[in-house]
């Protein structure tokens, strides 16, 4: 049951890269003909993200809700003249394959657009590739706000990339709403701070520290883990030992889980509190029954729940994905759509057809682009991150994420 929230903030976790095919779809490559009825020029809209691998149940429903978005698009003729189609690559959740991503898809010259990459050390990987080629890219899931306001983000801001956009909101409010709840509402004064020592990870728990100590809460230890590894057994017994309440993990849920489970193996009956990249049907899984209670937080209000949203979940439904959408799904279709809406511009302003320099318009028509998504409103500020900044609170219970707060962080 939702409450509500004192506390106003975004998140965001990944990011994604779209891709555009010239003629028909590549289903061998993880494309789609995305409902392609034929005729008139054809766009593709790529997509980064892990398709395989221990995160790909995230990055298959970044995958998806693209692909819904562009059928959606083809379906109702948002853009006359324009076909919509999907290339989906697997970046495996690793920099240096994101970016022979980015290179891909930038060498195929129907591609106008880019959603992901989930993870936000792959988005730093692929920034630049894409600048360069002035195409656009929309993560629904990076997070670390680096991306958009430059190393120096917290005295002084500075955009990076004219073509990099997110619709999630960014580490520098989902960690200290996190803080906020941990510590103002479920009254926990003392944390055990680990992280995986990646960008996302290691951020996220930075700005949940430095919130929770101005709190006045106590950090009675940190640690960082491998993330390669699932023997977390050391860690939990220091975890144990330091009469700490609370565990807050900065990173993913294939090791959220293991870890979560472990602390408690080892004695400590204390919740674990992460961000957006804990909250997995799979975190649920790999913790078991002693997950019960553990808490993540995400970008946005519950899809679920969100009026805006029904469509969205009844479609992707009735198109029969064997995944679910899970945390990113409405983050991704309007992601796609965000792209979709700046290329209907473009064509709109050039009598409707794509010009010589499609990609450098369409990366300049995002910036302007707004409209009411699946997640709420979708618009972007002066770093191209999402005007959004709502998040949520989830808690474990009876085999599910469910919704405990959502709201704003204003600092």
């Amino acid at each position: 049951m939702r409450q509500r929230s004192l506390i106003s903030i975004t998140a965001a976790l990944a990011a994604g890269a779209l891709t555009l095919t010239a003629c028909g779809s590549r289903d061998d490559d993880g494309g789609s003909d995305s409902g392609n009825g034929g005729g008139g020029t054809t766009v593709v809209i790529g997509v980064d993200a892990p398709l395989t691998g221990d995160l790909s149940a995230l990055g298959l429903g970044i995958k998806n809700s693209v692909d819904l978005a562009a059928k959606t698009a083809n379906k109702e003729k948002t853009v006359d003249g324009i076909t919509f189609e999907v290339e989906a690559l697997d970046d495996q959740g690793q920099p240096s394959v994101g970016q022979q991503n980015a290179t891909q898809l930038v060498a195929n010259d129907d591609v106008l657009g880019v959603v992901g990459p989930l993870n936000s050390s792959v988005g730093e990987s692929m920034q630049k590739v894409f600048d360069t080629a002035k195409l656009v890219e929309v993560s629904p899931a990076n997070t670390g706000p680096g991306l958009t306001q430059g190393p120096d983000w917290r005295t002084k801001k500075v955009r990076q990339y004219d073509s990099y956009f997110r619709t999630a909101t960014t580490d520098a409010i989902q960690g200290p709403f996190a803080a906020q709840y941990v510590y103002n509402d479920f009254k926990k004064k003392k944390v055990f701070v680990i992280d995986d020592k990646k960008t996302y990870g290691a951020g996220l728990a930075a700005t949940f520290t430095d919130e929770f100590k101005k709190l006045g809460g106590q950090v009675v230890g940190t640690e960082h883990i491998n993330p390669d590894t699932k023997d977390f057994a050391a860690v939990a017994t220091k975890v144990k030992n330091s009469g700490a309440d609370v565990v807050y993990y900065g990173g993913e849920y294939p090791q959220a889980g293991p870890l979560s489970k472990q602390i408690k193996a080892a004695g400590a009956k204390i919740p674990l509190v992460g961000g957006d990249g804990i909250k997995s049907a799979d975190f649920i899984k790999l913790a078991g029954p002693e997950g019960v209670g553990d808490l993540a937080t995400s970008v946005g209000a519950p899809v679920e729940e969100l009026p805006s949203a029904k469509e969205f979940v009844a479609n992707y439904k009735a198109e029969g994905y064997k995944e679910p959408f899970e945390a990113y799904g409405g983050y991704s279709y309007d992601s796609a759509w965000a792209i979709i809406e700046a290329v209907k511009t473009v064509v709109e302003k050039n009598d409707g057809k794509l010009p010589d320099d499609a990609r450098a318009q369409v990366t300049e028509a995002m910036q302007n682009v707004s409209f009411d998504g699946v997640t709420g409103k979708v618009s972007f500020d002066e770093f191209g991150d999402a005007t959004n900044k709502q998040l949520t609170v989830y808690a474990v219970e009876n085999g599910d994420w469910s919704t405990v707060k959502s709201g704003t962080y204003t600092g």
